[in-house]
């Protein structure tokens, strides 16, 4: 669309003096810069065969495709997949997960790049995760006839706040060009469908997090990392991704804890990696004796007070080895909250702050089960620390009862798969259409087509 391009165009221009800036500071938005804005990238095998296409926009989202990826190949064997990514961590994540498949940038929103990187790809169904939707790629998907599939789909206060304000716009552009929305929760599903979003195209299925959450500590990664930090007799509070000021929170919160438990330690773990330096300085700053996880190659001969996690791909590795941790993006007000299903499936009591739009029903849940708790501020979160450092039997009943939640929650992944099977044998020629849609009986007692119908369809089911 022109008039978009050129808002783009001109949003760019603005926005350039801050873009090179980030550039030079960060090292960001300079590789696969031509494939995003020109829209060429490169799909091995391309056999004459249907090709699903996976978005996720970086590392978190990623993950979330660790789980739907191998389960969507598992069950359609016959298709290709191809991942992309927004960021340059999530691109860099993706090839490592999925290193025998085509991992390509997503492309820049204006027509000509989104076109084509469609015709390179020549998706037969593409997902998006959560909320990672871009007028003029939907617009072109819907022209080419590919089914858009948003899966994991949340939708944040503050983001229904804005769409409400333009609706009608937001629909015409977006919602109206995605064939079905799979839904995290029940209140997320009436939220898409105040702002217009058709009943039929909304089904709750849980959230895919819940599936991706490992429950096993004793893993290959887990180990070495426990070798190099000489992990043994300390106790260790993770504090896992993490947004300012938050790492100043956390570190005034722990010098005060320590005094009264010294045999604690912190792993701290930042959201951004482009923020290692700055968060770096901070722990210098503390007085805190600190290494970061980077320059740790041989065994330490004791774990200092703080470890910086300043790599990509370890925080997984890093809650297998905490006795409690605390979720970031929760005290500052702006972020909504990063996961406390992944720390909960590996058995980790969790501190987190009021703000966690992003996850309110798993947050809400972990703390009814007393798999959690909430703080309302910095002060409070000092008291919960020590309660909880104290008190050795309540942190072992509370990360029992979080691992038994997230295990009762899993599931969403077969019922998102449901999801995508049902769009492809409503769309697709019956060449194409996956196996499941072809062989099974109608109407049949399980699979593709016995999704439940827009008056029946309900959550996963509550603990």
């Amino acid at each position: 669309m022109l008039v978009l391009d050129l808002v783009y165009l001109l949003a760019m221009l603005l926005l350039a003096p801050w873009i090179v800036w980030r550039a030079v500071a960060t090292k960001r938005y300079r590789r696969d810069l031509a494939a995003k804005l020109l829209g060429h990238v490169a799909v091995a095998n391309r056999a004459k065969r249907p090709f699903a296409w996976f978005h996720a926009v970086s590392v978190g989202e990623v993950n979330l495709l660790g789980t739907l990826v191998p389960a969507f190949r598992k069950r359609h064997p016959e298709w290709g997949v191809v991942v992309s990514s927004t960021t340059d961590t999530g691109l860099a994540e993706a090839r490592k997960r999925f290193a025998d498949l085509s991992v390509i940038p997503w492309p820049l929103d204006f027509s000509w790049a989104v076109r084509t990187a469609l015709a390179e790809v020549n998706p037969s169904l593409i997902v998006l995760t959560e909320s990672e939707m871009w007028p003029n790629f939907l617009r072109k998907a819907k022209r080419r006839g590919s089914p858009v599939v948003v899966v994991n789909a949340r939708m944040s206060p503050r983001s229904f706040r804005r769409l409400r304000l333009v609706a009608p716009l937001a629909r015409w552009l977006l919602f109206g060009k995605v064939a079905r929305f799979a839904v995290q929760e029940a209140e997320y599903e009436t939220r898409f469908r105040e702002l217009g979003v058709a009943e039929e195209k909304l089904v709750t299925t849980g959230s895919v997090k819940y599936d991706g959450a490992a429950g096993e500590r004793d893993t290959p990664k887990t180990r070495e990392l426990a070798r190099l930090l000489a992990r043994e007799g300390n106790l260790i509070l993770l504090a896992g991704s993490t947004h300012a000021p938050e790492e100043s929170i956390v570190l005034v919160a722990f010098a005060k804890v320590r005094i009264r438990h010294p045999e604690l330690k912190l792993i701290l773990v930042p959201r951004h990696p482009d923020r290692f330096e700055e968060v770096a300085r901070l722990v210098e700053q503390s007085g805190l004796s600190f290494v970061r996880r980077s320059q740790v190659h041989e065994p330490l001969g004791a774990i200092p007070a703080v470890v910086l996690l300043d790599t990509v791909g370890e925080l997984g590795a890093a809650w297998g080895l905490a006795e409690l941790g605390f979720t970031g993006g929760s005290l500052d007000g702006h972020r909504g909250g990063q996961s406390m299903i992944e720390p909960a499936g590996y058995g980790v009591p969790c501190v987190f702050g009021p703000h966690v739009w992003n996850f309110k029903d798993a947050a809400k849940r972990l703390v009814e089960v007393g798999g959690a708790v909430m703080v309302k501020d910095a002060g409070e979160l000092e008291v919960q620390l020590d309660r909880l450092i104290a008190d050795e039997p309540l942190r072992v009943r509370m990360g029992a009862a979080a691992r038994e939640l997230v295990r009762r929650q899993q599931g969403a992944t077969q019922r998102t798969l449901d999801v995508l099977d049902e769009v492809l044998a409503e769309g697709l020629t019956p060449a194409l259409r996956p196996a499941a849609a072809r062989t099974r009986p109608h109407p049949p007692a399980a699979g593709i087509l016995s999704v439940p119908s827009p008056a029946s369809r309900g959550a996963a089911p509550n603990p």
